[in-house]
């Protein structure tokens, strides 16, 4: 794991009077062993395969911890559900496709949209704290083939 996820971590705990538990680490683990964006349930199912003892709670808990010491964010990619993107200690400035046709998350980073954003937040009188772009899509895949790859193999490993 990435020293600076656990040199934040350890600082954040610090200051909040919390410390590093076991159970904490297996979540912290989890939850960078991927890019891919997560729900706290799916989550909460990685962690527990590799010990089975953790607990709902501190998952939500250490979820939140993340959030507040800045390893994590919080990101809408419809669907009425929270999401967490655990890519933003290298890339804050990313954005996201979402298929609507088979839910991927394609992240991507373009110098066109960095400077759209600043036209428009200095146009209308504004500082960025935090600049972010969501684009719905439809698969190009799915509707010139009809099939999706990744949907059917999302389909396959579910099934």
């Amino acid at each position: 794991m990435d020293e600076r996820i656990i040199q934040r971590l350890e600082a954040h705990l610090a200051s909040q009077g919390l410390r590093r538990t076991k159970q904490r680490d297996v979540i912290v683990e989890a939850a960078f062993a991927t890019d891919d964006h997560f729900k706290a349930e799916e989550l909460l199912d990685k962690a527990r395969k590799l010990d089975s003892t953790v607990s709902r709670a501190t998952v939500y808990r250490t979820l939140t911890l993340l959030v507040e010491c800045g390893l994590l964010r919080e990101v809408d990619l419809g669907r009425d559900q929270t999401y967490y993107d655990p890519n933003f200690l290298d890339k804050p400035q990313h954005n996201h496709l979402i298929c609507l046709d088979c839910d991927r998350v394609v992240e991507f980073e373009d110098e066109h949209t960095e400077l759209l954003h600043d036209c428009i937040t200095r146009r209308l009188g504004f500082q960025p704290s935090m600049k972010s772009m969501r684009i719905e899509a439809h698969c190009d895949e799915l509707s010139r083939l009809g099939k999706c790859t990744y949907r059917d193999s999302k389909l396959v490993v579910a099934g």
